[in-house]
């Protein structure tokens, strides 16, 4: 039975690439986190309240109302 020869460029792995790390940035924008914010102080709303439906936009005017008074933009 022939056997087989690898070459050495076949059995030689390949050396990882090096590269500058950048500082990572954020490419979230403040309306973004205001957003996240104000949507998860709804949904403790609608937990508190056992999810009951037809009070969405009610849950959401008053956190966001709590949120623009925590952060004193109200």
């Amino acid at each position: 039975m022939p056997t087989t020869v690898k070459s050495s460029k076949a059995i030689q792995k390949k050396k990882p690439v090096l590269s500058v790390k950048s500082k990572k940035t954020s490419s979230r924008t403040p309306n973004q986190d205001y957003q996240e914010m104000i949507a998860e102080a709804a949904y403790y709303k609608a937990e508190q309240r056992g999810f009951i439906p037809g009070f969405e936009e009610e849950d959401w005017l008053d956190a966001e109302n709590e949120i623009l008074a925590m952060l004193k933009l109200h």
